[in-house]
């Protein structure tokens, strides 16, 4: 019998891009979508205002003028762009032919960008400044305008400014992933010299013209540069990342002041937690620019916020928000709609998830990571054309609306160029002398030290099986929230997982296999403000309910973000007992599993048929369903 009685203290490390080989054929699918789509795209477009900014002649026709990338917003694709090159460059996925691809981008693009920027002076502004979205209206001559408007609280998004410094975020991200994951020395240099143009700037505002600054949608201006001092090491940079730290904020989420989020921008917000935790990471007991830095409080105040959000904001996707915003505090049936569930909310809180998890090592934020990555990210892409969603409506009768491959480019848009590029980052975990299995997902595992092959396949299986193809470790196998079995056996010796009710460790080395058996039920979840309001789970799986694919007509909101335009199918269903909740109670035993994957329930007014959401692309769906107690009148 094999069981590792070793103590794991936090933190723990994140694998590889390059260490984790997804096999699981829907992942693998979904990436090789997102690569091709990456390698569709003309590089020579994203760059236009990147160019006329510069003072040179653009080397394309014109930018892409279909969506976002048109207006003042320009330049934010490039960024997530960036970074979805540089993983994908990283990623064991991909194949030789489309990573020497890809590194002739990335080389082409960091030059390309340090030819800009090095032009910047000549055509008018700072030294180090970049910059990708079209001449304001309101000052054309002026390369800078966008961001002395903000810093004058002047925000109109057609003549003025639309967010500059949100997408500054997004260039200098890009900038730093060229050069982490891809060992891009000219974008190292370029990031750094951006950054020494944001410190220039940031130091020279007074304490009124910061908080002016701070109250328009800045992203994670914060985290980026706390990247930056990481990569580069100079004090200036972390310096200069704090000035975007909003204390105001991260004292009300420490506090847990009550409907502090009511009515904020939730994509706003959760980058600046974000940057606050990165504080922590980069920064606690350092000496910068002279001073030793506690920052407890940072993390206190990311650990503080993701419990608030999920707790209270949060919908069974692991999605929170209505048209981009949180309501007030466990109020969400009242708040669902066509426009829920941003897709970069849930991007970003995967981010915050995993980061937490590396410090602390609570199961709890691979719970909800699991969850999250399941029924909102691989949810959010239309596995025939790789496009991704903006929002995910959670009001009954609609269905997912997706980008355009050139005329939309949303926020979303990049955030989804991001996920799948790095879908394997998350499914293992190095602790040292151990690893974690953090999601039953097949996939390879490969390192100096060790090499794992995980086969899993939930949606038809209940086990998932590891084998130990070279060295040795500790397997810290999670114990997901939702299995009502969990044994886990040894080359079919049944190991004891007494004592640990979060994670279950054993002592493995070559040739050793691994079983683990798990045992998947259908729940129903409910809302907090929505009585007899339900949806339902199978393990980590969410299922929704097949509303047809009639009529489905979209819309605009917003910034020209395509929406579904009309809803059907949101009726009360009766079910056959005194109360909902009592038949609730029991739905696994009412909620049937039929051959072919799908589930029905046979209520008294219809029978519903239920399937796995995330697959769903090209129908109307019901994820919360009404029901009432009493046969039908």
């Amino acid at each position: 019998m094999k069981q590792s009685t070793a103590a794991f203290a936090a933190p723990v490390s994140f694998t590889g891009l390059g260490e984790v080989k997804v096999t699981d054929g829907y992942c693998a699918r979904a990436m090789e979508k997102e690569v091709a789509y990456l390698l569709k795209l003309d590089v020579r477009k994203l760059l236009y205002y990147f160019y006329v900014n510069a003072g040179l002649a653009p080397d394309a026709p014109s930018s892409y003028q279909g969506g976002w990338e048109g207006a003042l917003i320009g330049g934010h694709t490039l960024g997530h762009y960036m970074v979805a090159l540089a993983q994908a460059y990283a990623n064991a996925n991909t194949s030789e032919p489309s990573r020497a691809e890809l590194k002739a981008r990335i080389t082409y693009l960091a030059a390309e960008l340090k030819r800009c920027q090095d032009n910047a002076v000549t055509a008018g502004a700072k030294a180090g400044f970049l910059w990708g979205a079209a001449p304001a209206p309101a000052d054309r001559d002026n390369k800078e305008a966008q961001f002395d408007f903000v810093e004058r609280g002047r925000a109109d998004i057609a003549a003025e400014a639309w967010v500059p410094w949100y997408t500054m975020h997004k260039i200098v991200a890009g900038l730093v992933a060229l050069a982490v994951y891809a060992g891009d020395g000219t974008a190292k240099e370029v990031a750094a010299a951006l950054g020494d143009w944001v410190c220039d700037r940031v130091n020279g505002w007074s304490e009124e013209t910061r908080r002016t600054v701070l109250a328009i949608e800045y992203g994670g201006m914060n985290d980026c540069m706390y990247e930056l001092y990481l990569l580069t090491g100079k004090d200036r940079y972390a310096v200069a990342a704090h000035r975007f730290d909003e204390e105001d904020l991260f004292t009300k989420a420490r506090n847990e002041t009550a409907d502090y989020l009511d009515g904020v921008h939730a994509n706003t917000t959760i980058p600046k937690i974000l940057g606050a935790l990165n504080r922590y990471i980069a920064c606690h007991g350092k000496t910068v620019a002279g001073e030793t830095v506690d920052a407890r409080s940072y993390l206190e105040t990311a650990e503080k916020f993701w419990d608030f959000v999920v707790r209270r904001h949060t919908y069974v996707t692991g999605g929170n928000s209505e048209w981009e915003h949180f309501g007030k505090d466990s109020v969400l049936d009242r708040e669902r709609t066509n426009a829920n569930c941003e897709t970069c909310n849930t991007y970003n809180m995967l981010k915050l998830s995993r980061a937490l998890f590396g410090i602390t090592g609570e199961r709890k934020y691979l719970d909800y990571y699991e969850n999250t990555f399941y029924n909102a990210i691989l949810s959010s892409q239309n596995p025939e054309t790789g496009m991704t969603t903006y929002f995910q409506p959670m009001a009954t009768g609609y269905f997912k609306v997706y980008s355009s491959e050139e005329n939309n480019f949303w926020c979303c848009t990049g955030s989804g160029m991001e996920s799948f590029s790095k879908l394997g980052d998350s499914i293992f975990y190095d602790a040292g002398n151990a690893t974690y299995l953090a999601l039953y997902l097949s996939a390879r595992y490969e390192t100096d030290k060790v090499a794992l092959v995980q086969e899993a396949d939930l949606e038809r299986s209940d086990t998932a099986t590891v084998t130990v193809e070279r060295g040795k470790t500790t397997l810290r196998f999670r114990r997901p929230y939702w299995s009502d079995g969990f044994t886990v056996r040894v080359n079919g010796e049944e190991a004891e997982t007494a004592g640990d009710e979060l994670f279950v460790s054993v002592d493995v080395e070559q040739g050793d296999r691994v079983v683990v058996q798990l045992k998947k039920r259908v729940r129903a979840y409910d809302l907090p403000d929505g009585k007899n309001t339900y949806a339902f789970m199978y393990g980590p799986f969410l299922l929704s309910a097949d509303l047809g694919a009639e009529d489905m007509k979209t819309t605009t909101t917003g910034v020209n973000v395509t929406v579904p335009a009309e809803a059907v199918g949101d009726i009360v269903y009766a079910v056959p007992a005194d109360s909902v909740a009592e038949y609730m109670r029991g739905i696994d035993g009412h909620l049937k599993r039929e051959q072919g994957g799908k589930f029905t329930l046979k209520c008294e007014n219809g029978t519903l048929t239920y399937s796995l959401h995330y697959r769903k692309f090209a129908e109307r769906y019901g994820i919360y369903m009404k029901f009432k107690a009493g046969k039908a009148k």
